[in-house]
């Protein structure tokens, strides 16, 4: 059986080395698992203290996919085996989000480059592994997105961080429909650094390989970014459709008032443009639950520092696995593959600010601490 993670180290010109992960699992579009998550940090861990590792790459197996989103179906199994509606009670879901979400925190805060190659469909977790990264690559095939609120979740992995630091009213509309970006608009918004061709990956590693490196980060950072620069494709690609329409979205998406803000994202339907058709198909079929939430989150999130966010999120992320829609949203998508969840709340009135408050609650005892208590703090 093939490893879910591949590792390498390659050596380069000067007898520096490059380390190199590849998530291996293209049948599940690398979807990201507890075991992945685990291998990837403990293998990122041992890099960071290795003198002789100058940066690390990160891949996805296949020319599909970096990363399609987390494991959903083990998620799903744990939600139903829990029939105690508590959510603490759940402690597949405690172990995933709490080492999926520290490996978030440990990309961002690594202390060699890493560059993560975001060819493909790079969604939901994907997003995460790639968010932290020093050196974002994209390409013609990128399919960058956050769908959560089609199976009752928000953008996790601190999606809800990223999302609230773009402008006003853009990362709603990316939480609330869903829409998928191109290269262009990755690049337009901050969500990547370079675009290369998706046949490129060779080419990059055999001139990274063929450079010479430091030990020293900053010289790493730079060098690394000239070899990126000289690589990149030549020929500009397109406005994307969120460039097309930033004005529009803006102005559909920004302010305080979440129905005026469904509303107008639900008149998208009668544009003429099938990308916004698309966005507003997606929100008006998702859950209302999942746009309650994201619309608080993104508030919530804007002032706080990264590590808090993921504390915050590790919280609401275990009350949607016991009270919210995430268990139904699996079903419809994965399991039953009906996709006819019934929503509870159904609309949009039901889940109001009230009925979203549950959700920050801690759920674990009064004397327990918080499992990610100590990130960001050692």
């Amino acid at each position: 059986m093939n490893a879910p993670v591949l590792f390498q180290e390659r050596d380069t010109a000067n007898g520096m080395k490059v380390g190199v992960a590849t998530l291996n699992s293209p049948q599940t579009l690398n979807g990201l698992s507890l075991e992945m998550c685990a291998l990837l940090a403990r293998q990122l861990r041992r890099w960071a203290d290795d003198s002789r590792i100058a940066m690390v790459l990160l891949n996805g197996a296949g020319e599909k996919a970096f990363c399609a989103g987390g494991d959903l179906h083990s998620l799903h199994t744990a939600m139903r085996e829990n029939t105690s509606g508590d959510a603490w009670n759940n402690a597949y879901a405690r172990e995933f989000f709490a080492v999926e979400y520290r490996l978030d925190y440990q990309i961002h805060t690594y202390p060699k480059p890493i560059l993560c190659w975001g060819s493909g469909i790079v969604m939901g977790g994907g997003v995460g592994l790639m968010m932290g990264a020093s050196h974002r690559v994209v390409s013609e095939t990128t399919r960058y997105a956050m769908p959560e609120i089609s199976i009752g979740l928000f953008p996790d992995v601190g999606g809800t961080w990223m999302l609230s630091r773009l402008a006003g009213g853009i990362g709603l509309f990316l939480a609330l429909t869903a829409a998928q970006l191109g290269a262009s608009d990755c690049q337009l918004l901050g969500l990547a650094d370079y675009t290369l061709g998706s046949g490129q990956w060779d080419e990059l590693t055999a001139r990274i390989e063929a450079s010479s490196w430091s030990g020293d980060r900053v010289e790493n950072d730079g060098a690394l970014r000239r070899l990126l620069l000289e690589l990149q494709v030549a020929d500009a690609a397109p406005p994307g459709p969120l460039q097309t329409h930033h004005s529009l979205i803006r102005h559909a998406c920004d302010g305080n008032d979440l129905d005026a803000i469904c509303a107008n994202v639900r008149a998208l339907a009668g544009h003429e443009d099938p990308w916004l058709q698309r966005a507003a198909a997606t929100f008006s079929a998702g859950s209302p639950g999942s746009a309650r939430l994201s619309f608080t989150l993104l508030r919530r999130a804007r002032l706080l520092a990264l590590a808090d966010v993921f504390r915050m999120e590790y919280i609401v992320s275990l009350h949607c696995g016991a009270q919210g829609d995430l268990q139904e949203g699996i079903r419809a998508l994965l399991i039953d593959k009906d996709r006819q969840p019934r929503w509870n709340p159904a609309t949009l009135r039901q889940a109001d600010d009230a009925w979203v408050q549950r959700f920050f609650q801690a759920p674990w005892p009064d004397t327990a601490a918080h499992p990610l208590a100590d990130l960001g703090r050692a």
